[in-house]
């Protein structure tokens, strides 16, 4: 067995039909008689649909169908809350929001046949702060809500009485934006309905599953009747998994039609029917002895889920209690309330809410290291949960990596000399920060099952081919299955073939969020392999009459060491346990469901079967003329338990750390009166190439006992410590802390001018 396939730099399978514009996104998709499709959007942030008029749209040549929120199915749809229609009727809750739907032999057509759809709004009372929300009196968004879309309080030991015993305690409030995925391919599908009436749906898509769920849902019929096949997915983020409505209105257009339906949204289009992240507003305290050990956490936090809840309850979630679990803090009590505005729906993003708490976390640890007089290094070590223990909320640490993480990243960027320099005075001043995060790989908490199921077949050729329905959206998914696969089978990777997901062939499994494919998906590779090759081994050693314990198998070939004689190709054998009596194909089914437990109504439970953790640091240069703020350095350390691909997960933390270097640098949603002014990628501040430095990573493997050979998620933890980092690191350059994001030259301007006006009042 070749020890080479794990554990190397492998470019991705999919890379080469990506590179030579072979890949079919959905929007490539060609359909005999297919239609193009549009979708008229609000414009209002809240108002009260008089009346719709689509005569002249529909007497247009070239139409074939108008739809308004009259013609959808009654039934609403959401992933806990059912309040949302496939397209809106009666009222809008938020610019943005789908209200009729036009197909046309062209997409010209169809965009010229939205210009002529009149409607008549009535303006209704817009409420797009969670304080106007909050407020005592607001008018309800969702009847019966009191604006509140989620609301949960957790308490773990004696807060008050520790906070007591503090030799420091330090308290503010963090300020964060939403930040849209960016992802490359805008969202689209493609939709047709058979003669006998099962509608089949490609999509761009992180879960064919939980998509076929949610259109079962929304359409009002049977999943049995509904087919989804994820088309090559340009990028996710968790945008792509349950919230966006693009699929839902194609398919509905295509049941009504019995022809293909295409809908490819335009980037405007994406920006505003898109989950952005959750905004959140953080108040936190905390307090240290004089030792540097974290004794009490308290935190209250407002998020804001726009019109619709969605996942961003979950989200909420993960911001008010998974941050508890990286250190050994006995001591939390957390208050989080998630409040209905008029502004568009948030959801899931990378990282899924960690973000909205690391920030908050990672500066405070910061300002209390200064307080107490410790390396804030030191105080992170000295309270890095262990391998073996139990987290305060329950979580089972099986593997942790965290504190070698920290070392790597200190002795990369120059920690120690760096802050032991003397600060510049000129105009450019410098100054390092560092931050550390946590993640989960696996989360039961869509049900009590976080498994995955693997069919794997070998062919007559000895070449392997996996069913599966988690999907790759560009992170590797594919690639690293095939690693497992061919590791095990001793064959190439070239010979191992992935299937796309489709609900009709594959198994049932969740899909790429939780960062949990590596893991799930992963060992049931690994178990479906394992069974193949055992397979092959018995039927060749009753061949070669040998026993099954001297074979090996390598290179496609299975032989005992040491006689020449004793070997047969894999194909050979794939063929004799066909062509024998009673003989069949090699098909294996083989899952993997997580050793863990759903969380209690108190929220206790181990939930993840592993948790991947990384640190940052970085190095800025403030211009303290102009507020400007530019990376210079930066160093992840991630660890991954095993890095099955590297070049994979150094990939994926390259990407991670650049999108934290948006969030907390360059991108903000600009919103006037609940509408966006800036969806397009030229007024939206995405960073490029030149405003990030040379990116550099590394990996830490800590063996998670859980994991296919160790292994663990890779692709969100990265994107945690960023902004605290930089936020730490333009304090140490010029003593200003800047606790909204993101940090703008106006903030770091109005910062500067504040710490004068205060040295010259002390003076």
């Amino acid at each position: 067995m070749s020890k080479a396939i794990v554990g190397s730099s492998t470019p991705q399978v999919t890379a080469r039909e990506k590179v030579m514009g072979r890949a079919q996104y959905a929007g490539d998709i060609k359909l005999p008689g297919m239609l193009h499709a549009k979708v008229l959007r609000s414009p209002h942030p809240h108002a009260r649909i008089v009346r719709i008029d689509t005569a002249a749209a529909k007497a247009l040549p070239g139409v074939k169908l108008v739809m308004t929120g009259h013609d959808v199915p009654a039934r609403n749809w959401g992933p806990h809350r059912k309040e949302q229609r496939i397209l809106a009727c009666g009222v809008v809750r938020h610019v943005g929001e789908e209200v009729a739907a036009v197909v046309a032999v062209s997409e010209e057509i169809a965009r010229d046949a939205l210009d002529l759809v009149r409607i008549e709004y009535e303006a209704l009372p817009a409420l797009l702060t969670p304080a106007a929300a909050l407020a005592d009196g607001a008018p309800e968004i969702h009847a019966g809500t009191r604006n509140i879309g989620h609301e949960m309080r957790i308490v773990r030991g004696d807060v008050d009485a520790a906070f007591d015993a503090c030799a420091a305690v330090y308290e503010a409030t963090y300020d964060m934006h939403s930040q849209y995925p960016g992802y490359l391919e805008p969202m689209a599908s493609v939709a047709a309905q058979d003669g006998n009436g099962r509608l089949t749906l490609w999509a761009s898509t992180q879960s064919v599953f939980l998509a076929r769920a949610r259109l079962a849902e929304a359409l009002d019929r049977p999943v049995s009747t509904i087919r989804v096949v994820q088309a090559t997915t340009g990028g996710g983020f968790g945008a792509k998994i349950v919230e966006e409505n693009n699929s839902l209105i194609c398919a509905f257009l295509a049941s009504r039609l019995e022809r293909p339906v295409r809908l490819v949204n335009n980037r405007l289009d994406d920006f505003q029917g898109a989950r952005a992240s959750v905004p959140m507003k953080v108040w936190l305290r905390m307090g240290l002895s004089a030792d540097g050990v974290i004794l009490a956490k308290d935190v209250r936090i407002t998020a804001e889920c726009g019109a619709y809840s969605g996942l961003a309850g979950d989200v909420m979630h993960v911001t008010a209690m998974r941050s508890d679990n990286m250190h050994r803090v006995q001591n939390v009590r957390s208050h989080a309330v998630m409040a209905y505005t008029n502004n568009p729906p948030r959801g899931a993003f990378r990282g899924f809410g960690g973000q909205q708490m690391q920030f908050p976390l990672n500066c405070h640890l910061t300002v209390l290291a200064r307080m107490v007089g410790m390396d804030p290094v030191e105080v992170h070590k000295r309270n890095a949960i262990g391998a073996g223990e139990t987290s305060v909320h329950g979580w089972k640490i099986s593997s942790t990596g965290m504190a070698e993480c920290l070392d790597m990243t200190r002795k990369a960027i120059g920690w120690d000399e760096k802050r032991a320099a003397p600060r510049g005075t000129g105009t450019r001043r410098r100054g390092v920060g560092i931050a550390a995060a946590m993640h989960v790989s696996g989360n039961r908490t869509l049900g009590n099952w976080d498994g995955s199921t693997i069919l794997l077949k070998v062919n007559e050729d000895g070449r392997a081919m996996l069913q599966t329905s988690e999907c790759d959206m560009g992170q590797g998914a594919n690639t690293m299955l095939s690693q497992i696969c061919a590791q095990e089978l001793g064959v190439p990777l070239s010979h191992v073939t992935v299937m796309a997901p489709d609900t009709d062939t594959a198994p049932f499994c969740l899909g790429s969020l939780a960062s949990r494919v590596t893991i799930i998906a992963g060992n049931a590779v690994l178990r479906a392999a394992r069974e193949a090759r055992q397979k092959l081994l018995a039927l060749a050693a009753e061949k070669l009459g040998v026993d099954a314990e001297q074979l090996e198998i390598a290179d496609g070939r299975i032989a005992a060491p040491g006689q020449p004689d004793k070997s047969a190709t894999l194909a050979e054998i794939a063929r004799l346990h066909i062509f024998r009596h009673g003989g069949e194909g090699i098909h294996v089914r083989a899952t993997y469901d997580a050793p863990t437990v759903m969380h209690d109504a108190d929220y206790y439970g181990n939930v993840a079967p592993a948790h991947s953790f990384a640190a940052q640091a970085v190095e800025v240069e403030v211009d303290t003329g102009t507020g400007q703020v530019t990376v210079i350095d930066s160093f992840v350390a991630d660890d991954c338990g095993k890095a099955i691909n590297p070049l994979a997960v150094h990939g994926q933390t390259h990407g991670a750390t650049v999108q934290a270097i948006g969030w907390t640098l360059y991108e903000n949603l600009q919103y006037e009166d609940g509408r966006l002014m800036n969806g397009n990628f030229a007024d939206y501040t995405m960073p490029t190439a030149d405003a990030v430095p040379m990116l550099r990573t590394d990996v830490v493997e800590s063996n998670d006992p859980n994991g296919p050979y160790g292994a663990k998620g890779a692709s969100e933890t990265a994107i945690l410590p960023g902004a605290a980092a930089i936020a730490n690191a333009v304090f140490d350059a010029v003593g200003v802390r800047i606790q909204s994001l993101p940090i703008t030259p106006e903030k770091v301007l109005a910062g500067l001018r504040e710490l004068k006006q205060k040295e010259a009042a002390h003076a």
